[in-house]
C-alpha cells in the first residue's frame, strides 16, 4: 500500500473481486463494480460542481452504503472528506461547516433542514446535497448518479501526502479540534490492524459504530475494503439486532466498543443465538473491563483484539496479539504497532522508566499533520520532530505490553492523593449486579475532590449501595473509596460509544449539590 491514495489501494485490491458483495446496510447489497460505478459518476459530478483538489467536502450521514459512494469520490477528486456525527444540533453544524471552510456537504433532509435559519452566514458553502432524497427541487446524491456525464480526469491527481480526511474531535475540553489524517496516514493504520486481525476475503465484518467516527472509517471500513472482504453495517446499534446479524450473516468479526459487548453478553436471549461464525474484532475506543475481554473470549468464543487509539493516530497505536495470554488479553492494549514509537513521560515530558504511570507519547506514520486552522494547539501536543502527547495515562512494562491507566484531565486528587478512576471501575465489574460503572471525581471543600461511583445495574438486579460501598471498601485502600455511589437509569454517552464524563460530573453535581461540602 506504499505510494497510494485511499482509493488506488481499494481499487488494486478490489480490481479482480468485482462481482463480490462489498456491502449490505439492512437495506442494500451492493457489489463492489457496482460501488466502483457509483464513485466513479459521482467523482465526475462533483468535478462538474467546480470541486477541485484540496477542497473540504463536509458529510453527516448514518452507516448507510451512500456513505462509501460519497467517501470514495471525495477522496478520487483530491479533496479532503468532513465526517461529523448525525445527530450534531444546529450550532455544532454551523461551528464544523464554518471551521472546516466546507464547499459542499453531503447529508440527510433532517439535517439540511436545520440549517435554513443560517444558509446565508456561511462564507465557503456552496452545494447541500441531500441523501435518500427525492425531492425535485433540491440537489440530491441520486440526480448526481444519474447526470449525463462522462467521468472527468483530474487535473492533479492526490498524493499519498495529501490530507484525505478531517476528523473534529469530540471537543471536551474546548471547542472540537479538525485533526488533519493523510492517506498515507490512514493506509499505514488499515493495513496494520488487517495484518493483526489477518483479514482475508472470507471474512464478514460487523461495523455497529459510526461511519463518521476515525474507528467506523478507518479500523472497521478502510481494513474491511483492502483485504476484500464484506462489511455488514448497522445504521443504529441494538444489542439484539447486533445478535442477529452475527447469526444471519454468519459475521466473522465484530468491532465494537466495551458497552456494545456489556449489552449483546447481558441480553436475556444472549444464549438462544448461534454466535459460532465469530473469529475476531476489535474492542476499542473506550477502556474495557477484564472481565468483559474474559467473558467475550470465553462466552462469544470470539478471539477479540484489544487497540488503543485516537482520532490524531488514525486511530491505532497498540493492539494486542491472538497469541497474547488471557492477563495481557485483558489487563493491557497490547504492543505498539510495527513502525510507531510509543515512551511513557512526565509533566515535564521527560520519559520515565518501566511501570511509571505517566503520559503516552506517540509518534510513527499514522500521526496527524496537525489541527486545521488551529495552529496553537497544534504546537500544544504535537513537537516538531513528530512526537504527539495523548493526554492518556499509562504504563509500559518490560515487555513492552501497555496498560491504561486513564485521562490525565480525568485523574481524582483526593487529599493530595493521586486515584485512577479505571482502578475503581475495574473492581465495580467484579460485582454481579453491576453493568456498567464510571467514576468520577466532584468538588469538596476540604478534601480538593471527592470519588463518586455512577452505576447502571444489570435487568431484573436489585442491589443498594451501601451494598456496594461494603464491596469495593474489601478491594482497595480507604482513600480511593468513593464517598457517594450513584444508581442511574443511563449514561450520557457520545455517538461512538464513550461515556460523556465532563457531561455525567455535570449532572452529578446538580444531583448530589445538596449533599457536597
Amino acid at each position: 500500500m506504499s505510494n497510494c491514495t485511499i482509493y488506488e489501494a481499494i481499487y488494486k485490491a478490489n480490481e479482480k473481486m468485482l462481482d463480490k458483495e462489498v456491502c449490505f446496510d439492512g437495506s442494500n447489497r451492493k457489489t463492489y463494480a457496482e460501488l466502483f460505478e457509483d464513485v466513479e459518476r459521482l467523482a465526475g459530478a462533483l468535478q462538474a460542481m467546480g470541486v477541485q483538489k484540496g477542497d473540504h467536502i463536509a458529510v453527516s450521514l448514518p452507516n448507510w452504503y451512500e456513505f462509501y459512494i460519497v467517501f470514495l469520490a471525495i477522496v478520487k477528486s483530491g479533496a479532503t472528506i468532513v465526517p461529523f456525527n448525525t445527530a450534531y444540533k444546529i450550532d455544532e453544524i454551523h461551528y464544523i461547516l464554518q471551521n472546516s471552510r466546507a464547499k459542499a456537504f453531503f447529508t440527510t433532509a433532517e439535517n439540511a433542514r436545520k440549517l435554513e435559519s443560517v444558509k446565508q452566514s456561511f462564507q465557503t458553502l456552496e452545494h447541500i446535497v441531500l441523501v435518500r432524497e427525492t425531492d425535485q427541487e433540491k440537489l440530491t446524491l441520486e440526480k448526481l448518479l444519474h447526470q449525463e456525464l462522462s467521468f472527468i480526469k483530474p487535473n492533479i491527481e492526490p498524493s499519498e501526502d495529501d490530507v484525505a480526511i478531517i476528523l473534529y474531535t469530540s471537543g471536551t475540553t474546548g471547542a472540537p479540534k479538525g485533526a488533519m489524517l493523510t492517506h498515507s496516514n490512514v493506509l499505514y493504520n488499515a493495513v496494520a490492524m488487517k495484518n493483526a486481525l489477518r483479514v482475508t476475503s472470507l471474512d464478514v465484518v460487523l461495523i455497529p459504530v459510526p461511519l463518521f467516527h476515525v474507528f467506523g472509517i478507518v479500523a472497521g471500513s478502510l481494513v474491511t475494503l483492502i483485504a476484500s472482504a464484506r462489511i455488514v453495517l448497522m445504521e443504529k446499534y441494538n444489542a439484539q439486532e447486533a445478535l442477529h446479524l452475527i447469526e444471519t450473516e454468519l459475521v466473522t468479526i465484530h468491532h465494537g466498543v466495551p458497552t456494545m459487548f456489556i449489552l449483546e453478553l447481558n441480553h436475556p436471549n444472549f444464549v438462544n443465538y448461534n454466535l459460532t461464525s465469530l473469529r475476531t474484532g476489535i474492542i476499542a475506543a473506550a477502556p474495557c473491563p477484564v472481565e468483559i475481554i474474559q467473558q467475550i473470549l470465553y462466552k462469544m468464543h470470539c478471539n477479540i483484539l484489544v487497540a488503543y487509539g485516537l482520532s490524531e493516530t488514525s486511530p491505532a497505536v497498540t493492539v494486542s496479539d491472538w497469541e497474547d495470554s488471557d492477563i495481557q488479553r485483558s489487563e493491557t492494549v497490547g504492543l505498539v504497532i510495527k513502525g510507531t514509537e510509543l515512551r511513557i513521560v512526565d509533566d515535564k515530558r521527560n520519559e520515565l522508566p518501566r511501570n511509571n504511570v505517566g503520559e503516552i507519547a506517540v509518534k510513527g506514520p499514522g500521526v496527524m499533520k496537525g489541527y486545521f486552522n488551529d495552529l496553537q494547539r497544534t504546537k500544544e501536543v504535537l513537537t516538531e520532530d513528530g512526537w504527539f502527547y495523548t493526554g492518556d495515562l499509562a504504563t509500559l512494562d518490560e515487555e513492552g505490553y501497555v496498560r491504561i491507566i486513564g485521562r490525565k484531565k480525568e485523574m481524582i486528587i483526593r487529599g493530595g492523593y493521586n486515584i485512577y478512576p479505571r482502578e475503581i471501575e475495574e473492581i465495580f465489574y467484579q460485582h454481579p449486579a453491576v453493568l456498567e460503572v464510571a467514576v468520577v471525581g466532584l468538588p469538596d471543600t476540604v478534601l480538593g475532590e471527592v470519588v463518586c461511583a455512577a452505576i447502571l445495574v444489570k435487568d431484573k438486579a436489585t442491589v443498594q449501595e451501601e451494598e456496594l460501598l461494603n464491596f469495593v471498601q474489601e478491594n482497595v485502600a480507604t482513600y480511593k473509596c468513593p464517598t457517594k455511589i450513584v444508581i442511574l437509569d443511563e449514561f450520557p454517552v457520545t455517538a461512538s460509544g464513550k461515556i460523556q464524563k465532563v457531561e455525567l460530573q455535570k449532572k452529578l453535581r446538580k444531583q448530589l449539590q445538596t449533599e457536597l461540602r
